[in-house]
């Protein structure tokens, strides 16, 4: 046990005195490789150089790229107007192109922070204007932002793959329906606090204007279909999708939408290669401390301690469900990914849950601390674009994090939700 002390005692004192993930990360591991005696400043390098040289990785920074394309080039834009000719003239109409837009544009790039901004930057104005509660109206964008995570491609699906050697074209397939299944729990609540709201009904579009906007947006619509069926049907793995989805991005905001010229090429190449520095920084660091938490064998301490319910998997998949929310309200997603995915495969493994289904309850728990404080980086976003506080965003997005939070035990005390759906794909 005093290994894991060490590990977990380390890690949150350094990010408690403000170190940055990536560098308390290192430390961490460098303090187990202190503890069991063998500290090698070489070892440390060779193992930040293996985390960054992993290729499943190199899909982060195509899938990364695609999403700054797709924003600059009206891809976006485009999706959301379909959305409202389609939905948006029904009571709290834009509260349902919200949630459709987040879960399509979720299929696009994958990241919670880019379709929450795209949509937000769009619809949050819209629904000011047209009396919707602001507070309430950035807590539900904000609550499907959190969609991207769990819909291929998934960056998060991605790391946690590569992380845990879990079959990342399996977690892609996986989560397709538990993001509907919380796309319509988003449905159900909207509907339900939309009844007492005093908003502008907007005009039913025709059935020709839906139709331009169905072709306007049609070479957007044909992306995530290209992705999810080009890995079913095994044209392409994970990686090669996130470079068919870069360049199909790079060609239709070039030559077919024309909303980015060669000219802004280079500020966009920059604005991705920046974001895929900071994780794939952070994958690097995280491979010191998963090294070393192999080395010093923390599953299987961890894996004694939680002995007394290793032979009840739904009792032990509740209890690592509350860890992870527990921990998903301090620490950011890709970090909890990449210092607790190691550690719980095993220990899973051991109890007979499926990996595949395991990943997608564990991302699934993450992204809740997208949207609670005190990390709540999605939410933070929102607020931002908005011009509110985190206090009235916090009380805007609870009844949507409650709906979230429901679903995911839903999930625990019936896999089947997600096991069943599994087998119709492969």
């Amino acid at each position: 046990m005093t290994s894991i002390f060490i590990f977990l005692g380390t890690l949150v004192g350094l990010m408690a005195l403000g170190m940055p993930v990536a560098f308390a990360l290192m430390l961490t591991g460098v303090a187990l490789m202190v503890q069991l005696n063998f500290f090698d400043a070489q070892l440390v390098a060779q193992n930040m150089i293996a985390g960054a040289d992993i290729y499943p990785l190199m899909a982060v920074p195509c899938f990364i790229l695609a999403g700054e394309l797709m924003n600059a080039g009206g891809i976006s834009r485009r999706v959301i107007a379909l959305a409202a000719a389609l939905v948006g003239h029904i009571r709290g109409g834009l509260g349902f192109v919200a949630i459709g837009a987040t879960l399509l544009l979720g299929c696009f790039s994958g990241s919670a922070i880019a379709d929450t901004a795209a949509v937000a930057t769009i619809l949050i104005p819209m629904m000011r204007d047209n009396g919707y509660p602001v507070p309430r109206s950035a807590g539900l964008i904000a609550a499907g932002g959190v969609i991207a995570p769990i819909v291929p491609p998934s960056m998060p699906f991605i790391i946690f793959g590569v992380a845990t050697n879990t079959s990342i074209t399996g977690l892609f397939v996986a989560g397709i329906v538990p993001a509907l299944l919380r796309a319509g729990g988003l449905v159900a609540v909207w509907s339900l606090l939309s009844r007492k709201m005093e908003t502008a009904v907007q005009p039913r579009r025709s059935w020709g204007e839906r139709g331009r906007a169905l072709v306007d947006s049609l070479w957007a619509l044909v992306l995530p279909v290209l992705i999810v069926g080009g890995l079913r049907g095994g044209v392409f793995t994970p990686t090669e999708a996130s470079a068919v989805a870069a360049v199909y991005a790079l060609v239709v905001s070039l030559f077919v939408y024309r909303e980015v010229s060669l000219k802004q090429l280079p500020e966009l190449l920059v604005k991705a290669a920046r974001t895929t520095a900071t994780v794939m920084f952070l994958c690097a660091a995280a491979f010191v401390s998963s090294y070393m938490v192999t080395l010093a064998d923390l599953p299987a301490q961890v894996t004694d301690a939680l002995a007394p319910v290793m032979g009840h998997p739904k009792l032990l998949m509740a209890a690592v469900m509350l860890l992870l929310l527990a921990i998903g309200s301090v620490m950011d997603l890709t970090p909890t990914i990449l210092v607790l995915g190691p550690v719980l495969m095993p220990l899973v493994m051991k109890a007979g849950i499926d990996p595949t289904y395991f990943g997608v309850m564990f991302i699934l728990v993450g992204t809740l601390g997208l949207i609670h404080p005190p990390v709540c980086t999605v939410l933070n976003v929102v607020c931002g674009i908005a011009r509110i506080s985190l206090e009235s965003a916090t009380r805007g997005v609870w009844p949507f994090l409650l709906v979230e939070a429901v679903l995911v035990f839903l999930f625990v005390a019936y896999p089947e939700f997600i096991t069943v759906p599994m087998t119709w794909f492969h």
